[in-house]
């Protein structure tokens, strides 16, 4: 076996971020940028009012209070541009382009309008006062966005002001999944005393939806048959860059996935890993570079293992620059008694945030087994006890799995 440290910086480094692809702004959320993006022009691109008001000469204003003459209005969007000169102004509004000759904007509430096209303004203003110049966030030629940035609601924003659509984003990985076991059936149907639902295929779908970093291309249940198994993964292989097998991955007289992974001129970088749950866990790749994972069948096993080693090959495969799996510094309140046995362990916790503020708490939630499928929906991800060190100034690390990022 190996440490969790050493087999996820074996899953790194066998992965190389996707080709770049061109979509829809509107379909790149979540997506990676696969070049970076600049600004086509001075952002904003003209000087511009802050505030509804009154564009002025400051100079105008320096005995304030005065009166100066309106010679025109410009809204935003407008292309007017009555030009100021010396003693008038113009009415101006939030976000219209600075008229000629004016060097600075009086707000309303500093106004009163004598005449139709008389203005009194009772106080001084000083020179670009309430103006946003010409270029203040950025000069055309710019780089805003990284490339390897994660397209959020705020960089899409970004994109669209700069008429980066369609976007050139990192290819979304395709995930199989393939669930094996004679004992399970569909969800969907009445289950016999001796079989199970299968649960774990519905959960790894939902945490690739949830990371919004893949598409899960084929989700499928195999006998306990190698030649079962091996027809279904050839036939996923056709279609994803990513294949999970759940189930069938330990030394059982059962267990013929790492035999299957052998047959299809795998690689295998690693087969168990000192941790608990998840030991049995497998990582192979193929002739062509596709990343094969051999999950345990226990829920909180395949989850944990997901978590820890399939998200980050993911976020690498996206073009993400910080490959790594989420992470938090927590308080623990009580630890239950167990030994590590020179295994690090992920307990199930859930995650509690203090109103007042300050770090937050996790809770081990109570376990039979990895195979508590129940106690796996309570928790909001895993409280870490690493072998070589146990909390750092009172704090440990939590891996929660509710975040995507």
């Amino acid at each position: 076996m190996i440490p969790p440290a050493e087999a996820l910086a074996r899953v790194l480094a066998n992965c190389s971020p996707l080709p770049a692809e061109r979509v829809p702004l509107l379909e790149a959320t979540g997506r990676v940028l696969a070049r970076p993006v600049r600004a086509d022009r001075d952002l904003p691109p003209a000087a511009r009012s802050a505030m509804d008001g009154f564009a002025v000469r400051a100079a105008d204003l320096a005995a304030a209070p005065v009166e100066l003459r309106l010679v025109g209005e410009v809204a935003a969007g407008a292309s007017a541009r009555p030009r100021v000169r010396p003693g008038t102004c113009v009415r101006i509004f939030t976000g219209a382009n600075i008229p000629p000759g004016a060097d600075a904007v009086a707000i309303v509430e500093t106004t009163d309008e004598v005449a139709p096209d008389r203005i009194a303004f009772r106080a001084p203003v000083e020179p670009a006062e309430n103006i946003f110049p010409r270029g203040e966030n950025a000069r055309k030629g710019q780089v805003l966005l990284e490339k390897g940035a994660f397209l959020g609601p705020m960089q899409v924003a970004v994109c669209a002001s700069v008429g980066a659509d369609p976007v050139s984003v990192v290819a979304q990985p395709r995930v199989g999944v393939i669930c094996s076991g004679r004992e399970l059936v569909d969800s969907t149907q009445r289950a016999a005393p001796h079989t199970e639902r299968n649960s774990n295929g519905p959960a790894l779908c939902a945490a690739l939806a949830l990371s919004g970093l893949a598409q899960c291309r084929v989700c499928a249940l195999a006998e306990d048959d190698p030649r079962d198994l091996a027809r279904k993964a050839r036939r996923a292989l056709k279609h994803c860059d990513v294949l999970l097998f759940v189930g069938g991955v330990s030394v059982g007289r059962y267990d013929f996935v790492p035999r299957v992974i052998a047959d299809l001129g795998c690689t295998t970088i690693f087969h168990g890993v000192a941790m608990k749950p998840g030991k049995p866990i497998l990582f192979a790749r193929t002739a062509v570079r596709q990343l094969v994972f051999g999950l345990p069948g226990n829920p909180l096993s395949a989850m944990t293992g997901f978590h820890e080693f399939v998200l980050p090959a993911l976020r690498k495969l996206s073009g993400l620059g910080e490959p790594h799996r989420p992470r938090l510094l927590v308080r623990v309140n009580r630890l239950p008694e167990i030994k590590l046995g020179g295994r690090t362990r992920f307990l199930p916790s859930r995650l509690r945030f203090d109103a007042d503020g300050g770090a937050p708490v996790a809770e081990p939630v109570e376990t039979h087994s990895s195979a508590d499928l129940v106690a796996g929906g309570r928790c909001d991800g895993v409280l870490v006890l690493p072998v070589e060190s146990g909390a750092r100034d009172g704090l440990y690390e939590f891996h929660p799995w509710r975040m995507a990022l």
